[in-house]
């Protein structure tokens, strides 16, 4: 990260100077460039304060401009989110890493902190507070007002990944004896404080009973009563479902938000696309690194020391190595076959790298169908079925290939390109077999498919492989 550290951060008093100083001397009717980390110091540098500002609000997203404070010092840090409008700020803090966070809330006055708190949403500040040091949240939980602190405490009470613990309380409440006027009108009052106003539900004594999309408010009679376009046939949540649960379900049906409710269907929160959507990258970002065997981690790559990357790698390594020993026992075991023909051993880094791949491919495909909802445990034989077939398919054309190949490069006769065939074949169809059953066996136990893909697949297939090659080998050319 480019944060520099070496400068004091400016005081409220030094920025109402600075501005009071600047000389607004911005061409607009010069065309507009882009937005850069150079242009913005340059302007920053010629005290173009009040152009930045205009910039700044007209022609950058809060999104991207977290990414380019990653790259600025602490006093341009602190003088840029300063020029910030509060919508903006709120936004961009909300974007920001937790280092450049707490940067700017030991920078910033209380007014200023408790200006950004009023205007970020409830779930947004719950992400933020759990990952700040206990002395910043203090600090933070200090620049709320007592409704808000009580509702945070709230929603850090629900378990890690649960739909709960994800969702945001802000949503529009209507009643069933409103009218379309009515509700219209509760919208427009406090619709700007909400998350989305798209889809109002519709609740009695909390219980949710039923859903209206403001397109079917905007589109009807205004003296139609709300339950006569409420739809009662609707989706819904528990806090205490898990988030990638309900993420999935936003995704596969299209919805704009998820309505959340407890165990007595009182209705509590909304899990919102944007928040789905950040849920299952964060789930497949922890898939994709337990497949790598890396544990995964909350922080970007380069926000991660070295030791903490040493950390989350080092557990599989070390148990890859030493499941190693396994195999190398059982090679060990094959000594006097070795003495005979020690050709053979030349043949067993391709036939072990073929079959993790192999069962790579297996259990990648398999997880994906697991995470789109696509296979369930009960697949598990029409799974291992298919895979069969694939695998007497590639184990054919394989063994064909590698067969021309021994003969052509002179390797071995027709006997040892057969012998190689056949535990070709054999591999293939074992990875296939292991790399589709392991990650359904994982998820039916409740433990997460990806633990048991590329890293634990390959130790098995290696041991199976090996233990395949040799026996036949010994057969074939009886050398037991």
């Amino acid at each position: 990260m480019g944060m520099k550290n070496n400068m004091n951060p400016v005081t409220a008093e030094e920025w109402g100077q600075a501005v009071a100083s600047s000389e607004f001397d911005y061409d607009y009717a010069d065309e507009r460039e882009e937005l850069t980390i150079e242009r913005i110091q340059r302007m920053l540098e010629l005290r173009k304060f009040k152009e930045l500002k205009d910039e700044l609000e007209h022609n950058m997203y809060p999104v991207d401009l977290a990414d380019i404070l990653e790259e600025v010092n602490e006093k341009q840090l602190v003088l840029i989110f300063r020029l910030l409008v509060k919508e903006e700020a709120a936004e961009t803090f909300a974007y920001m890493n937790s280092d450049l966070r707490e940067v700017l809330i030991n920078a910033l006055t209380d007014s200023e902190l408790e200006e950004v708190m009023e205007e970020m949403y409830l779930d947004d500040t719950v992400d933020v507070l759990e990952e700040m040091p206990a002395n910043v949240v203090d600090r933070l939980l200090m620049a709320t007002d007592e409704e808000k602190r009580v509702q945070i405490n709230l929603l850090l009470q629900y378990p890690e990944d649960s739909a709960g613990s994800v969702m945001n309380v802000d949503y529009i409440a209507l009643s069933r004896d409103m009218t379309v006027e009515e509700a219209i009108l509760k919208i427009r009052q406090v619709g700007l404080n909400r998350e989305t106003i798209y889809t109002c539900y519709v609740t009695e004594k909390k219980k949710l009973i039923g859903v209206v999309d403001i397109k079917d408010l905007l589109t009807t009679g205004e003296s139609r009563m709300v339950e006569e376009i409420m739809d009662t046939n609707m989706l819904y949540a528990h806090t205490t479902d898990d988030q990638e649960d309900a993420a999935r379900t936003i995704m596969k049906y299209g919805l704009i938000a998820l309505p959340i409710v407890d165990h007595e269907m009182c209705m509590v929160g909304i899990v919102t696309v944007d928040d789905a959507m950040l849920v299952l990258q964060e789930e497949e970002t922890e898939d994709i690194s337990r497949m790598a065997g890396v544990n995964p981690g909350d922080d970007s790559y380069f926000g991660t020391t070295v030791f903490e990357h040493v950390k989350s790698r080092l557990p599989w390594l070390l148990f890859l190595m030493l499941s190693a020993t396994v195999t190398q026992m059982i090679m060990n075991s094959y000594e006097a076959a070795l003495a005979l023909m020690p050709q053979i051993a030349g043949f067993v880094p391709m036939l072990t790298g073929t079959g993790g791949n192999c069962g790579s491919q297996s259990s990648t495909l398999v997880i994906r169908g697991l995470a789109v909802g696509e296979i369930e445990f009960g697949d598990l034989f029409k799974v291992i079925w298919k895979e069969v077939r694939v695998a007497v398919c590639i184990s054919l054309i394989l063994a064909t290939v590698n067969g021309v190949r021994i003969m052509l490069m002179g390797q071995g006769d027709a006997l040892m390109a057969f012998t190689i065939g056949v535990t070709m074949a054999c591999t293939v169809v074992i990875a296939k077999v292991v790399g589709c059953t392991l990650p359904l066996a994982a998820k039916k136990v409740g433990l997460d498919p990806a633990i048991m893909a590329t890293p634990l697949i390959s130790t098995l297939v290696d041991i199976s492989t090996i233990s395949v090659y040799f026996a036949i080998v010994s057969y074939v050319f009886a050398l037991a």
